[in-house]
């Protein structure tokens, strides 16, 4: 299997066969290698593989055959050079800042991420003198008027969560590397099943494994693609000092989960089109945030650079907070929770969630109103997802 060019297949096929290296036992499925450390076949070999001389595994903290796979795979299916898996989309995150920043430079962030990544950026970078500026997503000038000297990468989710807002990311790759700056884009919610945001000029791609690329909330997983020069030069050093690992069994989740990614993020968006468009026909929503709709303001930049929409839908009530939280009580099938990716649906308050560490100021500024409602579309019927969610539209 490892003599084939993988490049030369689809995504579907990669997903499924790409960078399994079967042992002497002839196993079809990817065995999970359950070692903290390997053994040398003599003192020349184990300081040839500890200088890097030789390939090979050293140590699990940075070095696992089932979690090399899982990075191999998902690097072919980005378009990458190469892809290091971590304990989580944060301690990914993490990793990219520690890499790359050093005391006295600059980001320039956007407002509509994850809230934990604000905080991230806000709080804990700031203690090593690393400022952080946050911008409008879809406000081009807003970020090339940001920049400064010493900015060393731009940082964007798109589209963002929980109000699916896009960027243009070849037009800010481009606004990016005019000013000698790197582009990192979090591309959680589309996987690259829906887009590539390395092929559209981005020089780094993040991931939280946790959600799609899992899809049945089993496990906590993150992972960074980049070049080979960015992963070797900064990322893998820092995870080799750092040790924030993905576990063997991790990974060999995470590689099931990838088997199946194109088929369920098809079945996932067709399911959230179908749900948007009926939110916006209900009387007790104000609006309704979800590229695929022709309402939204990026649509057509959607369909550009998006195979499709996405699997995650946001609503405003025209009540507040009261009304919202009434909704969500309401609901007896969807799961109460703020993890997405899931094959079952999902339902959270952004404002109180996920958002609910960052100042009510910072709130606003990024749209997340106490008005709003969350949405993880999952795989159940969709007229089934409606009818839950019409207990508590009709309250």
């Amino acid at each position: 299997m490892t003599d084939l060019d993988w490049n030369d297949y689809s995504i579907e096929t990669q997903a499924i066969r790409a960078g399994q290296t079967r042992s002497h036992e002839g196993e079809h499925s990817m065995p999970i290698y359950m070692t903290s450390s390997y053994v040398f076949n003599s003192a020349e070999e184990a300081a040839l593989r500890f200088t890097g001389q030789q390939p090979g595994n050293i140590y699990s903290r940075f070095t696992n055959p089932t979690v090399n796979t899982f990075q191999v795979r998902l690097a072919l299916m980005e378009q990458g050079d190469r892809c290091l898996a971590f304990a989580s989309g944060m301690a990914a995150i993490m990793a990219i800042g520690m890499s790359l920043l050093k005391a006295g430079d600059h980001v320039v962030c956007s407002r509509s991420v994850f809230g934990n990544t604000v905080l991230t950026f806000q709080n804990y970078f700031a203690k090593f003198g690393i400022e952080t500026s946050f911008v409008e997503l879809s406000n081009l000038d807003a970020w090339e008027t940001a920049i400064r000297p010493n900015t060393q990468f731009l940082f964007v989710e798109t589209p963002s969560n929980p109000l699916m807002e896009l960027v243009d990311v070849r037009a800010l790759a481009d606004i990016a590397h005019n000013k000698d700056c790197l582009l990192v884009v979090d591309n959680v919610f589309c996987t690259p099943i829906m887009q590539k945001p390395l092929t559209l000029g981005a020089d780094i791609v993040v991931h939280s494994a946790t959600k799609y690329l899992d899809g049945q909330g089993r496990c906590v997983g993150g992972a960074v693609i980049a070049s080979e020069e960015i992963i070797e030069k900064y990322i893998y050093p820092y995870l080799r000092t750092g040790g924030a690992t993905m576990s063997a069994f991790n990974a060999w989740i995470f590689l099931s989960g990838l088997e199946t990614l194109a088929v369920r993020m098809k079945a996932h968006c067709d399911s959230a089109l179908e749900l948007a468009k009926w939110l916006e026909q209900q009387p007790a929503v104000d609006k309704v945030h979800y590229p695929g709709l022709e309402s939204h303001a990026q649509h057509e930049l959607a369909k550009q650079q998006q195979s499709h929409f996405g699997a995650v839908v946001s609503f405003e009530l025209k009540g507040g907070k009261d009304q919202a939280w009434k909704l969500i009580d309401a609901t007896q099938m969807l799961s109460i929770t703020a993890n997405l990716g899931d094959v079952k649906s999902t339902i959270t308050h952004p404002a109180s969630t996920t958002h609910g560490r960052l100042a009510p100021e910072v709130r606003l500024q990024a749209g997340i109103k106490e008005s709003l409602v969350r949405i993880s579309v999952g795989l159940e019927n969709v007229e089934d997802i409606k009818l839950d969610l019409s207990r508590g539209l009709n309250l």
